[in-house]
């Protein structure tokens, strides 16, 4: 059983960046204007564009990433399912360090879709 608090972690990141928010406001809009942007529905899926994060997440080690995209994915209607596939590609590409992620993105999964 993970450790990974991915509900913590969200609020903590929110918090600490809402100074930096306030301070840097068109830095901000513009990554928020370019996450939008990338992330919306075109040829590749909204939900497929939010796995290719998450993947990214995993691999790159940001436990933040994997929080945030996977609470995306499940909004998306993703399964638990798909969910363990694309994570099977995580390991795949990122070896053992991969799998060790994999634990964060599942308890992350497992917070997200108890019901408040």
């Amino acid at each position: 059983m993970s450790n990974f608090d991915s509900i913590g972690l969200m609020k903590s990141i929110n918090d600490k960046l809402g100074p930096y928010r306030k301070s840097q406001t068109e830095t901000m809009q513009g990554f928020g204007q370019m996450a939008k942007a990338a992330m919306a529905e075109g040829a590749v899926s909204a939900k497929h564009k939010e796995m290719i994060a998450l993947a990214i997440g995993v691999t790159q080690h940001c436990g933040g990433c994997i929080a945030f995209h996977v609470k995306a994915l499940h909004r998306l209607g993703c399964t638990r399912a798909e969910l363990e596939e694309a994570l099977g590609v995580c390991v795949y590409m990122g070896g053992g360090p991969g799998l060790m992620l994999v634990a964060e993105a599942l308890a992350a999964w497992d917070a997200i879709a108890q019901p408040a």
